[in-house]
């Protein structure tokens, strides 16, 4: 079984992969085809074009990963992920980080 430390260390060997964890497993992100980027970045564009003028909170792309909390007592067994496009409110991320988020996304 996988802990965020052994994504991190994974992550840091091999820069040029996505991975993410998921149930002490850590799954390797393949490619995205051309007409899934696309329609993910066209759905990010939209999103952003609404979000932004009203001050709703921030929009981002896979590169951005999230520790989602856990159930259980075990912070090691966390899962990591990294939607293709996410919304989050801005109440819940006051300023911007340079490091994953623990928290769930409004919307993935």
């Amino acid at each position: 079984m996988f802990t965020i430390a052994d994504l991190e260390q994974l992550q840091a060997e091999h820069p040029e992969w996505q991975m993410e964890l998921v149930d002490g497993s850590i799954l390797v992100m393949g490619l995205s085809d051309y007409i899934s980027e696309e329609i993910a970045v066209e759905f990010a564009r939209q999103l952003a074009n609404w979000v932004r003028p009203r001050k709703l909170g921030r929009v981002t792309g896979s590169s951005a990963g999230f520790i989602l909390p856990s159930l259980e007592t075990n912070h090691e067994k966390r899962n990591f992920r990294a939607p293709d496009v996410f919304f989050l409110r801005a109440d819940r991320l006051k300023t911007s980080k340079h490091d994953f988020v623990e928290l769930v996304p409004d919307l993935m």
